[in-house]
């Protein structure tokens, strides 16, 4: 009976650790993925931060951002490029007149209101 004992009481152990480690990786990967929530929400942040600045400044843009500035309006336009190119941009489309629409400098959102809904920055002209 004492190596069943012994055996059970190697088992008890063992299934505490492995216990132990699990509960371990579960709060690391929870910390984790609180982390990289953080990281994309500074990310945003400092997007949207950098947009208001192109967007205010445009003129007067330092010279040490200016060829992302410039690379940034590239892309821009490489995107309307192909947004129209998109097949059956023929067929109108079933939304709300965008002339009475704003679009927010800094999320990118569509309103009609003097700020954002989104984000709460002002509309602009």
């Amino acid at each position: 009976m004492a190596f069943f004992d012994e055996l059970s009481k190697k088992v008890k152990e063992t299934a505490s650790v492995a216990g132990e480690k699990a509960k371990d990786a579960a709060e690391l990967a929870k910390i984790n993925v609180a982390i990289a929530g953080e990281q994309r929400e500074m990310e945003k942040n400092f997007r949207a931060i950098g947009e208001w600045f192109v967007n205010e400044y445009s003129g007067e843009i330092p010279e040490a951002v200016k060829d992302l500035v410039e690379a940034v309006a590239a892309s821009k336009e490489k995107i309307a490029e192909l947004e129209a190119s998109k097949p059956g941009k023929d067929e109108p489309a079933a939304e709300e007149p965008k002339s009475a629409l704003k679009t927010c400098p800094i999320c990118g959102a569509q309103s009609d209101s003097k700020f954002c809904p989104q984000c709460g920055a002002p509309m602009g002209e």
